[in-house]
């Protein structure tokens, strides 16, 4: 596939991703975060297993490799799905998305620390920067961790890193067994580890009190950011550099700034513009370098 249909893709998985952070605000008031990430997991890791079973038959990973791929099921659904749906409950979708087009930076430090890939002074610069803007939106109406504002938006900083962590560990898998299988195999060990945590809280939930457009905000997360996002991005993955993937997410702040104007009434503040200009401006800065 030529790069351009590459980058092209990219950009439908950040408009899906920009999505993502408006349906999750809007779900997640009504279902709580375990029994959404478990709903989600589940039917995603099950239409994945559908899709593989039709174009390439069974996964067929090595048993040796299994300890691996549970390893991007707890980055990528346990410490990424769930501390992010959690987190949303208390922050912005608007402040999600700015956190996530972070990626690109944590991606380049896991980078240096797991590939032993070279930072230069201006990337270091620019890690740096991102991280005061980081820092302004997340404390953007104070420190007061009882408000559960500045909590929201450290259990999403912290899914951030579940994200990068899955990002940079996930090459190896995707060069051996390629995007689908990956991806299919990651999801199922990612709805084991949080079954124990997901079926309990499942259990006792009332269905009956949710509405057609809950089950539409479940089915976006399961079919549109957990099928199609995932497979996106780790089909990308699989063809370009990890950085370069990475940069993609500073167009999801846009995104999801814009969706959320038009369907969540979102009042934009002097701090979160201060920090999204700061951040994208560091990240510009570390790409470019």
């Amino acid at each position: 596939m030529k790069k351009s249909n590459v980058y092209f893709l990219l950009l439908f998985q950040q408009l899906i991703a920009g999505g993502t952070h408006i349906v999750a605000k809007a779900v997640v008031a009504d279902i709580d975060a375990a029994t959404l990430t478990f709903l989600r997991t589940v039917i995603a890791a099950l239409g994945l297993y559908l899709i593989t079973r039709l174009r390439s038959g069974a996964l067929n990973i090595e048993r040796r490799d299994w300890l691996e791929i549970a390893l991007l099921g707890f980055v990528g659904v346990a410490l990424n799905q769930y501390l992010y749906l959690y987190g949303m409950k208390f922050s912005t979708a608007a402040n999600g998305a700015l956190l996530y087009a972070a990626t690109p930076v944590f991606v380049l430090v896991f980078s240096r620390m797991v590939l032993k890939e070279n930072i230069t002074p201006r990337k270091t610069f620019g890690i740096l920067l991102a991280f005061v803007g980081i820092a302004i939106v997340i404390f953007e109406r104070g420190a007061d961790f009882s408000s559960g504002y500045a909590y929201g938006n450290l259990l999403i900083l912290i899914a951030v890193i579940g994200w990068t962590l899955f990002t940079v560990l996930g090459k190896r898998m995707l060069v051996k067994y390629g995007s689908l299988r990956t991806t299919t195999a990651m999801m199922f060990c990612g709805a084991l580890i949080i079954s124990p945590l997901g079926i309990a809280s499942t259990l006792s939930f009332p269905f009956t009190e949710i509405s057609a457009l809950h089950w539409g905000g479940v089915l976006y997360l399961s079919i549109g950011t957990s099928i199609l996002g995932y497979l996106l991005w780790y089909h990308a993955l699989s063809r370009i550099e990890a950085t370069k993937v990475a940069v993609f997410t500073n167009i999801q702040p846009v995104f999801a700034t814009i969706l959320s104007l038009i369907f969540l009434n979102y009042s934009i503040t002097p701090a979160f513009v201060t920090g999204s200009i700061i951040t994208i401006c560091a990240i510009y800065i570390t790409q470019a370098s």
